[in-house]
């Protein structure tokens, strides 16, 4: 096939001319080669897989249940563009729920075919060449892609361990905020697990009126709080002048590939989210929207899926700490991000050493397959999601028995 010329088409957002030829391998490639090389070196040891960020267990029976009976009705086969209204009322419900806050699910909450579709339409809402976004280093990158794909910036503002994986808002510089248009936050945080407190929504919500700034805040794991307590930025006063949040099924309802959620708050940011999508999606199938709000109209489901994760975090961070490491267990979700350790004593006496996270993460696939993210944006840290499939508390127990067992060959220096 003759592609000579294809090759000079390319847009420049995806690398123009040299598009395909960048031979570098991302971090995520790496993981995913490490793996299947350590399964061949050793198909005797089961690899334990901690650096998926996805749910080990299928959606709820009620769900599953839901989804056939709808998907069984002639009623729910057409185009369902910006949803139905039992979805968007089975949402607000959920905000009310678990987050006390009341939203409208008239003019305050669209759907959305997840988190990640929502964060690729909305800078179309507001970005023009030459706008800033402000975003968090480390975190999820692609409200910034589709920004700069629109001829936008994106400024990024490094979450230190020393203000508890906070933005230091006080630390943008006034000439970028003159030229932003949004910040995007994350919490609970993806990778460092750390929650955002409502003191920190307040002085955020405070800073986008004072600076002009529209507020996304993806609150993806938020509903998964250990203490019962779940953050949203709309318990904060004020905080719809400015702000929407999103949510998704993913992680709450053991709903990945449902491709599932909603965006809500400021009804003008909604409705300008809403027209957008009109033109970028025919919305998510009506059956999978029923069968979601079955499983919103009941948060026992989350709180039985955050209880399994606390479960998993309290055993992990036990096996950790009495191997050295500093995890601090989150408030919510289920990723567990601590520094990596600088070196490690091996049994035969031997020293390796560990210049960053991914030299540590890398090693503990091959001599142990554990496999396990680095995060070496703001500093050498990794990355465990307790997301391992274990059915059951005595299997949860066995694989972190399996975990200690496995570390304890080594000694770790920090």
């Amino acid at each position: 096939m003759d592609n000579s010329y294809i090759q000079d088409l390319f847009a420049e957002r995806i690398g123009g001319a040299n598009y395909g030829k960048d031979t570098a391998i991302y971090k995520f490639e790496k993981i995913k080669r490490a793996k299947a090389a350590a399964k061949k070196a050793k198909p005797d040891t089961p690899l334990i897989d901690m650096g998926v960020g996805e749910p080990d267990e299928k959606a709820f029976p009620e769900v599953i249940e839901a989804l056939y009976e709808a998907a069984k009705n002639p009623a729910n086969r057409g185009y369902a563009d910006n949803g139905g209204p039992e979805f968007k009322k089975a949402a607000a419900g959920y905000m009310k729920a678990v987050f006390g806050v009341d939203i409208d699910p008239e003019t305050e909450i669209l759907h959305s075919i997840g988190s990640k579709a929502a964060l690729s339409i909305l800078p179309s809402c507001f970005i023009n060449p030459g706008d800033v976004v402000i975003m968090t280093i480390p975190g999820y990158p692609v409200f910034g892609t589709h920004a700069k794909y629109l001829g936008g910036e994106v400024f990024n503002v490094k979450l230190e361990e020393s203000n508890d994986f906070l933005p230091d808002l006080d630390a943008i510089p006034a000439d970028i905020l003159t030229r932003a248009k949004a910040i995007v936050v994350n919490y609970p945080n993806n990778p460092t697990g750390a929650g955002a407190t409502r003191e920190f929504f307040k002085k955020l919500v405070a800073f986008a009126k004072e600076h002009k700034l529209i507020v996304i805040s993806d609150a993806a794991y938020a509903s998964l709080s250990f203490d019962g307590d779940a953050i949203s930025i709309f318990q904060v006063e004020g905080a719809k002048d400015v702000a929407v949040e999103l949510h998704s099924l993913s992680k709450s309802h053991n709903m990945t590939g449902w491709r599932i959620g909603w965006v809500c708050g400021n009804p003008l940011i909604v409705k300008a989210y809403g027209d957008v999508k009109d033109n970028t999606d025919s919305g998510q199938f009506l059956g999978i929207q029923h069968a979601a709000a079955k499983g919103l109209e009941n948060p026992g489901i989350t709180r039985e899926i955050a209880a399994k994760y606390s479960r998993r975090m309290d055993m992990l961070v036990k096996v950790l700490k009495d191997l050295g490491f500093s995890p601090r267990k989150p408030n919510a979700g289920f990723f567990l991000y601590m520094p990596a350790p600088k070196a490690a004593i091996l049994a035969d006496g031997s020293r390796l050493e560990f210049k960053t996270g991914e030299d540590f993460s890398q090693w503990m696939i091959s001599e142990y397959l554990i496999s396990t993210v680095p995060w070496d944006d703001a500093g050498a840290f990794v990355r465990f999601s307790v997301t391992f499939e274990a059915h059951g508390e005595e299997a949860e127990k066995q694989v972190v028995d399996e975990i200690r067992k496995r570390m304890s060959q080594s000694t770790f220096l920090f």
